[in-house]
């Protein structure tokens, strides 16, 4: 299902951008935005205790109009 839905996703932007709700990720971004790239944003839950960072992430997705996150 996650598959799929990636798959959608990346088919309708130009660059996937791995984001982890801190600063360097949300750079660049706000960097490929600019450029004018439409942007699939990626962040994973890994079992750490980093909810605030994803919470962050989510933010940042939404602030630069990404794709999808």
């Amino acid at each position: 299902m996650l598959t799929s839905r990636l798959m959608s996703g990346a088919a309708s932007c130009d660059a996937i951008v791995l984001l982890s709700g801190g600063l360097d990720s949300a750079t660049a971004l706000a960097i490929t935005r600019s450029e004018g790239k439409s942007c699939l944003a990626l962040s994973f839950r890994y079992g750490q205790r980093h909810r605030v960072e994803l919470a962050s992430a989510s933010r940042v997705a939404q602030a630069l109009g990404v794709v999808d996150h």
